[in-house]
């Protein structure tokens, strides 16, 4: 399994839209408006590398209202009970510190 990670900027008047529009991607699995440089956030999930290229030039390059992007691609996969268990080292059970 494949995770990209696609920034997006849009015109402004359009942020809702396009984030609507790009939920409806094949292959997207979230969506979230963010704060900064980027006004969307996308996380696709693909079955293999080159199933990349299909969504972002044959899918994201069509979405009204984008007007710039930055893709990435993630190595590993830290999942939330990972994450948990790493900032709860060396706290005392039911002490809270």
């Amino acid at each position: 399994m494949v995770t990209a990670i696609v920034m997006v900027q849009a015109e402004r008047q359009r942020i809702q839209e396009t984030a609507e529009a790009l939920a409806g991607v094949p292959n997207v699995r979230e969506v979230y408006s963010v704060t900064g440089e980027w006004d969307i956030v996308a996380i696709l999930r693909l079955a293999r590398y080159e199933d990349l290229d299909d969504v972002v030039t044959g899918h994201l390059r069509k979405v009204a209202g984008i007007t710039r992007t930055q893709t990435m691609l993630a190595f590993r996969t830290y999942s939330e009970a990972l994450l948990d268990q790493g900032f709860g080292v060396g706290l005392d059970e039911g002490t809270g510190g």
